[in-house]
Parts: structure tokens; C-alpha cells; sequence
């Protein structure tokens, strides 16, 4: 069986041994970014692989692409073959915030045409809440040879949310809290406020009090209330920093609103550019 969006936590650990499985670690904070490696290095699901945020999943910041620009596609295939990740692995991220960085690599892996990905449903939180395994060790990793198919179709830059290639300009959901949303309370970029016309979906709606996700037809519904008649295709995804975007985007999968894009860049690179528009409140 193939997972690519949610795997749960006995369907995880029923699969440990299973040397077609590769486990990614993704723990992260944006503020105190060595949490995640920290963390890892007290305990971790047996075999898992360390991901960090700012240096495998991101570029070198320039100041004018945003706090976590996308890399080098080809870098980053060079990176999942270190991490023992080919074309036939099955591949699970979790982390301990939501997913919120774990959907960040499930959507990278898509992003490279790896379908067999999926997220922890729960994180870290739901294994260690059920008492399975943890370890401090770190894997032995025998590197491989991951081919890539580039979906750079599924991201989407400044230029085309402005006019699409269709002339059409995409609907923009926004991923960040309300209050960053409507340009309250910003702490992380030096703009506050939103890209005209946006609309919010605070990625955290996506989950249940339990910290796993909706379900497929609870998540449905508030999607198409959020967007209406609007196919996915037509619809971009941003937040701060293309991070937490990830989160509505797989949400929208586990939904069956597939077709969805990302806008990499984000707020932080949209406001890189003074001449680009701001808008605040709730409109």
C-alpha cells in the first residue's frame, strides 16, 4: 500500500523494521531554530532521519526571497539520497508542531515527484502519547540515488498571482493567524498586514483538539465554504514563509481538493519588493 498524505501511528509502527520505509524528523522552531535538532538528539522514532528546516529544506537567504526560499532542486536531490531516500521508499515525516514543518517535506518530495509520502498523523506527540518506541541513536544510512521528475508547476511566483498565465489571477489563501493576517501583532517580518484579495485559512483549522486532522469530509466542507465554486488549480497557498502553507495544501489533499499550488516565497518575499501592494483588516 502506498500512503501519500497521512499514515497513522500503528500503521507507522507496524512498518519500523521495514527497511522500504524511511522516517524523517523535521522538529523546528522559527524563533530558536537548534529546538529541533535538540530534541532529536534525546529521542526520536528508531530510524528516523534529522531534517532541518533552514538548511535542507531551504536556500540561502538574498533579502529578497523570503525567510525560507525553496532550494536548489538539484541539491535537494542530492540531499534525499543522503538521507537513504530513493524513488521506491516509502517516506513519513512527523514533528512535534502540528506537522506544520513535516508538511513542508511531504510537499517538497511531491514538488520532486515522489508520491509515496506521507505525514505522521499526530506527530510526535500521538507516538509518544501511545508509547511506542523512542531512541537517541542515530541510523546507519547507506546513501542512494533518488531520480527526480521536477513539478515546478506546483509553485507559483509574485508575477502570477498578480495575472495568471490565463490572464485569470489565482485565489490566495493565506495560512498565517488572523491576527497576522489582518496585520496585528506581526513579530516576524518587518510588514505587517496581507496580500490583497486573500483569504485566510489559519492552518491550525485544519486539526482536530487531538492534534491530528479533520476528517477528509469535515475538511471538505470548510474548504469549499472558504472557496466557493473555485477549482483547485485556481487556488495559490502562502503564509509567512512557504512553510506552513504546506499544512492547507495537504490538508486540501486529505480532502480530495487536490490541484492546489504554493507560492514559495511568500509573505516575507512579497514584501522584499516596497512597490508591491499591502493590504490590512479583513479584507
Amino acid at each position: 500500500m502506498k500512503y501519500t498524505t497521512l499514515v497513522s501511528v500503528s500503521d507507522l509502527a507496524a512498518h519500523l523494521d521495514d527497511v522500504a520505509w524511511v522516517v524523517c524528523d523535521c522538529r523546528h522552531d522559527l524563533v530558536k531554530t537548534a529546538v529541533g535538532r535538540e530534541a532529536y538528539a534525546q529521542a526520536h522514532i528508531p530510524g528516523a532521519r534529522f531534517v532541518q528546516v533552514d538548511n535542507d529544506l531551504s536556500a540561502p537567504l538574498t533579502g529578497r526571497n523570503g525567510r525560507h526560499p525553496l532550494p536548489d532542486p538539484v541539491k535537494f536531490v542530492a540531499r534525499l539520497g543522503e538521507l537513504g531516500i530513493d524513488n521506491a521508499k516509502q517516506v513519513v515525516t512527523y514533528d512535534a508542531s502540528g506537522s506544520a514543518y513535516a508538511a513542508r517535506l511531504w510537499w517538497m518530495l511531491r514538488w520532486v515527484g515522489h508520491e509515496s509520502v506521507a505525514v505522521l498523523d499526530g506527530g510526535w506527540n500521538a507516538w509518544t502519547a501511545a508509547r511506542q518506541r523512542v531512541t537517541a541513536e542515530s541510523p546507519a544510512v547507506t546513501p542512494l540515488r533518488f531520480s527526480p521528475t521536477y513539478r515546478m508547476d506546483l509553485a507559483r511566483d509574485a508575477a502570477a498571482l498578480i495575472s495568471g498565465p490565463d490572464k485569470r489571477r489565482p485565489i490566495l489563501v493565506d495560512a498565517r493567524s488572523p491576527d497576522r493576517f489582518r496585520g496585528e501583532n506581526e513579530t516576524l517580518d518587518p510588514v505587517a498586514g496581507h496580500i490583497p484579495g486573500a483569504r485566510n485559512r489559519f492552518f491550525r483549522l485544519n486539526l482536530g483538539t487531538d492534534g491530528r486532522f479533520k476528517p477528509a469530509t469535515a475538511l471538505r466542507a470548510e474548504f469549499n465554504e472558504l472557496l466557493g465554486a473555485t477549482t483547485p488549480s485556481d487556488v495559490v497557498h502562502y503564509c509567512g514563509s512557504g512553510v506552513t502553507a504546506c499544512h492547507n495544501l495537504l490538508a486540501m489533499e486529505i480532502a480530495g481538493l487536490a490541484g492546489s499550488r504554493l507560492y514559495p516565497g511568500s509573505w516575507s518575499e512579497w514584501i522584499a519588493d516596497r512597490s508591491r501592494p499591502v493590504a490590512t483588516g479583513n479584507v
